[in-house]
């Protein structure tokens, strides 16, 4: 059933606003070729640290677990590792959890702070698809509020938004949603989402190209559409509306 009467749209970003290719072929290996030197200039940083400390506890939770990749870091104590062996074991773990493309907080955490910089310094742009910018501006003008999840954290979504090919698009967004409200291919997420918005889930729109989100957000009552974009996943036949150009989806 086509959608309709709805009162906010939840957006995801890869593959629905923005190509998929600009997350893999631009902002991933931005972190990469460049999270060598940012830990070693920026070592001291209180924020940094931070996310060293993040990044650390994850890999001796998934040494705990049997993860043979991961490198146990030592932050503490009287065995603690020297400066330059956490710093070495975590550039290790970050290496690796890049490699497997993990959805995991903290590596999404120091991700999110190093493409602050290369927003703010010019090296980054975020990639809009011209109908998804027309949409949300349609939207907000027609009275509707726009969100976003995606498995990308909040500060990331925020300075892909603030910094695109099409200017800064923040004053049409009302609010964002990470991991952290669980995982997006889980009704209980978008449930949650739908109470933190103050919408019934039926009065809410969900736009995504992956089919497993689309799938639990509809259990979850939510309207949905599947975004069909160039190098998205084929979707095959399904049950659910598609859509290339979202100036089509009608209010």
């Amino acid at each position: 059933m086509a959608p309709g009467g709805y009162e906010a749209v939840l957006l995801d970003i890869e593959g629905t606003t923005t190509p998929i290719s600009y997350v893999h072929d631009e902002l991933f290996p931005y972190v990469a070729e460049n999270v060598a030197d940012f830990l070693a200039t920026r070592w001291d940083e209180p924020e940094v640290q931070t996310h060293v400390r993040a990044i650390a506890e994850q890999a001796n939770r998934d040494v705990e677990a049997g993860i043979a990749a991961a490198t146990g870091v030592i932050l503490d104590g009287p065995q603690a590792d020297s400066a330059d062996e956490v710093r070495r074991k975590v550039l290790s773990n970050i290496e690796w959890q890049m490699k497997e493309d993990r959805k995991i907080g903290a590596l999404k955490g120091l991700q999110g702070y190093m493409w602050k910089f290369g927003y703010e310094g010019g090296q980054l742009r975020g990639a809009m698809y011209p109908d998804a910018v027309e949409a949300m501006k349609h939207w907000t003008g027609a009275g509707r509020k726009v969100y976003i999840y995606s498995s990308g954290s909040v500060e990331a979504q925020k300075l892909i938004f603030g910094y695109t090919d099409h200017g800064s698009l923040l004053e049409y967004i009302s609010g964002y949603y990470d991991t952290k409200v669980g995982s997006k291919v889980e009704s209980p997420s978008y449930a949650a989402i739908a109470r933190d918005i103050g919408q019934s889930p039926g009065r809410i729109l969900f736009v995504s190209d992956n089919i497993n989100e689309i799938r639990a957000a509809d259990k979850a009552g939510m309207q949905t559409v599947v975004s069909i974009r160039p190098g998205n996943a084929p979707v095959g036949e399904c049950e659910f509306c598609k859509s290339s150009d979202f100036m089509d989806i009608p209010l």
